[in-house]
């Protein structure tokens, strides 16, 4: 089995060197120091499950790669589209592009270009962060959900899953994995939005009146614009969020590390269709609206060098 990693970060490189550990053919597409230091000394993932040190390909080149037969697609929402046209290199005759990334809709902007037929949608329970280049520190979960776009349970998908648990990592296929990801949305969004603009993180949000209360509120929005969209989540929903993320402690969600990192923010995937959805209906997300407003002032200042 032949695969591929596009964007090597935390989700791409932890899941790419489990799978390599195990005896697939895995190579690695990233960019910048964290390319070169795995260049040089390759992929060191120290994690709770016992550390790796993988030596593999590791490019910027998808046409250094060739066709594969998988391909673990994990680039920020804000490069789907840009990612997605390059994959031409990788892409045969039976490929498989899996997103696991955060948001709801960046499996279809996969599937406009490449096709429903071999796209599938990906959901990541993950505590991991790229501590130094070269180095991913896992420090929590380590499970995927996946499945079609169209709620089928194609060959596609088991072929996937196998790989998966064959590699000693959890995983599983749902029939309806578009309210598995707006499930998770459901969390991303306050908690990606609060971390940034409180500097806290998920003990911190949880553990405070205040941002509790404005948690809960931005997942009754993310609830409502689910709704918009056809999937009714459930009334338990905003509990069962905030019973996994006590398990977490002090964990920093993705979005607080790209901001201390100095990187571009994900808040059009997490907080800007809500607030989209929403509007189309006529419908308030005050939440939302004040988190993106917030977050799109802070991700121009980091675009334009001024945060560091």
């Amino acid at each position: 089995m032949r695969i591929a990693v596009m964007g090597a970060g935390a989700v791409g490189g932890y899941f790419g060197a489990r799978l390599a550990a195990a005896g697939q053919n895995v190579a690695f597409i990233a960019r910048g120091r964290h390319l070169e230091a795995m260049r040089k000394e390759g992929l060191k993932v120290k994690s709770i499950h016992g550390d790796l040190h993988i030596r593999s390909l590791f490019t910027s080149d998808p046409e250094d790669i060739g066709p594969v037969d998988l391909i673990l697609f994990c680039v920020k929402s804000y490069d789907t589209e840009e990612a997605a046209a390059k994959l031409a290199p990788m892409v045969g005759e039976k490929t498989v592009i899996l997103s696991l990334q955060n948001g709801v809709d960046n499996p279809d902007k996969i599937a406009a270009l490449w096709s429903k037929a071999r796209t599938l949608a990906g959901v990541v329970y993950l505590g991991a962060l790229v501590s130094a280049p070269g180095v991913i520190e896992h420090s929590a979960g380590g499970r995927i959900v996946l499945g079609d776009l169209d709620g089928e349970a194609s060959g596609g998908a088991k072929r996937a899953q196998q790989i998966f648990s064959d590699a000693q990592i959890p995983c599983a296929v749902s029939a309806e994995i578009r309210k598995v990801m707006w499930a998770k949305l459901v969390w991303n969004a306050p908690f990606c939005a609060l971390s940034c603009l409180a500097r806290a993180t998920v003990k911190e949000i949880v553990e405070s009146d205040s941002l509790r209360k404005l948690a809960a509120d931005c997942m009754d929005e993310v609830k409502e614009a689910a709704r918009c969209a056809g999937l009714e989540l459930g009334s338990s929903i905003v509990e069962e969020t905030f019973n996994f993320s006590r398990g977490l402690g002090d964990f920093k969600p993705s979005m607080l590390q790209d901001l201390e990192a100095g990187k571009p923010l994900e808040y059009e995937a997490l907080n800007g269709i809500i607030v989209s959805l929403l509007s189309r209906e006529g419908k308030k997300a005050p939440i939302n609206e004040t988190c993106y407003a917030v977050l799109k002032f802070l991700d121009h200042k980091i675009r334009a060098g001024r945060v560091k």
